[in-house]
């Protein structure tokens, strides 16, 4: 994946911030120059590798030959372990005092140093000072600087608690002539991550169940945590199988929750969760508890342009059909019906299959349920079969007859 050109002007604005008022050529004092003498003074050569020979030690004093007719003195100060005649090492010119060239080892190997100091390379870095820009560190002799917004990927993260530790940095930046050397912690944080959740990612499928921490509750859903790195989203309507008005009511930040994943898009940046897949399945019980025919009372969960949808048992919902409302036509559902309305309907067809109930509000008889013309259609059937042998009893008498016996 190829860098966002606006991360990295971000960046360089975090950095200019960062680096107001602060000097980094001034982070440490340089030293003094060999036995005593001024500090470097730069000249041809200054930025040159030489190799030389010890040829001879006196008192502070370390002997170089460099070259045919070419003599230098180094301070024995700046050796690491004591030199002896004959070591080859190499070294930089830092000019001249009359016949003998003025050398630095220790300017030499920081020289060389530079050279391993590389945009995107790693490295060892100790941690020596804060500043109000951000953390001051050594890398070998080097100065080096992080600026607080690349020290941790953790917002709030105490910088301080890095004080004194020597810590594996990347290089964000290297200037030799101004001597500028930034670093950043961040980035290898931020790579780690995504390595965690590259291999999260790839243990992944529709299907897996895990546990994981609801994060923020919104309208539409539900952000939850898995670990790894990874956040997916609950939508409402993963929720549960039961209608939700308020989301917040049934969820809340820092609650422990059971997933499924439903879908990974984009490497693991979208993830979809459910948590309604791991519920009962409540058509499954339709069959056994509603019929064809049998009037029940139900909620009406929304209304639309073509009809309602009524709650008939927990999670299950029937479509009641504009032309199912009233023997009248009945041209705004809107104005008929309320969501949250109670109401008795009649179950016309079931297809447990497809998930889909038809509901109405009328008798087999045309009238409206819970009328004064509504009859219940084995009351009428009772009727008809006990005049059976009757055949001048008329359909209105017999009606008149069933309504007397409700």
């Amino acid at each position: 994946m190829s860098p966002d050109p606006r991360d990295a002007k971000s960046l360089d604005r975090e950095i200019e911030d960062a680096l107001k008022g602060v000097d980094l050529q001034a982070l440490s004092e340089s030293d003094s120059g060999p036995s005593g003498r001024s500090g470097p003074r730069r000249g041809a050569g200054a930025e040159r590798l030489y190799d030389g020979t010890i040829v001879g030690i006196h008192g502070d004093d370390v002997i170089v030959e460099l070259g045919p007719k070419m003599q230098g003195v180094c301070s024995l100060r700046e050796f690491e372990n004591p030199p002896t005649v004959g070591d080859t090492n190499r070294f930089t010119l830092r000019g001249r005092d009359e016949d003998l060239w003025l050398v630095s080892i220790r300017a030499a190997q920081e020289l060389a140093s530079w050279d391993d100091l590389t945009v995107g390379s790693l490295t060892k870095a100790r941690v020596t000072g804060q500043n109000q820009g951000g953390l001051v560190l050594k890398i070998g002799s080097h100065d080096a600087f992080m600026p607080t917004s690349q020290v941790a990927a953790e917002r709030n993260f105490d910088a301080s608690s890095l004080l004194g530790q020597t810590i594996t940095a990347e290089v964000l930046e290297v200037d030799r002539t101004r001597k500028r050397v930034l670093l950043s912690r961040r980035k290898i944080e931020e790579r780690e991550r995504m390595e965690r959740v590259a291999e999260a990612v790839g243990g992944l499928a529709s299907g897996t169940v895990m546990s994981g921490k609801v994060t923020k509750v919104e309208a539409f859903g539900a952000f939850v945590d898995i670990g790894n790195g990874l956040e997916g989203l609950v939508h409402v309507s993963n929720v549960s199988r039961k209608r939700i008005e308020d989301l917040s009511t049934v969820l809340t930040p820092g609650q422990e929750v059971k997933v499924m994943v439903l879908d990974v898009k984009d490497g693991g940046r979208k993830l979809s969760l459910g948590m309604k897949q791991l519920e009962p399945d409540p058509w499954d019980e339709v069959s056994h508890v509603l019929s064809v025919d049998q009037q029940v009372t139900g909620k009406v969960t929304r209304v639309a342009e073509f009809g309602a949808f009524v709650e008939v048992l927990p999670g299950v919902d029937g479509l009641l059909h504009v032309s199912q409302i009233s023997h009248e036509r009945v041209r705004d559902v809107s104005r008929v019906l309320k969501v949250g309305e109670e109401l008795s309907v009649r179950i016309t067809s079931i297809d447990p299959s497809s998930q889909r109930i038809s509901l109405s509000r009328l008798d087999p008889r045309g009238a409206v349920l819970g009328s004064e013309d509504s009859v219940d259609s084995g009351t009428i059937d009772s009727a008809m079969q006990q005049n059976k042998g009757n055949i001048g009893t008329n359909f209105g008498a017999l009606l008149r007859r069933a309504r007397e016996q409700k």
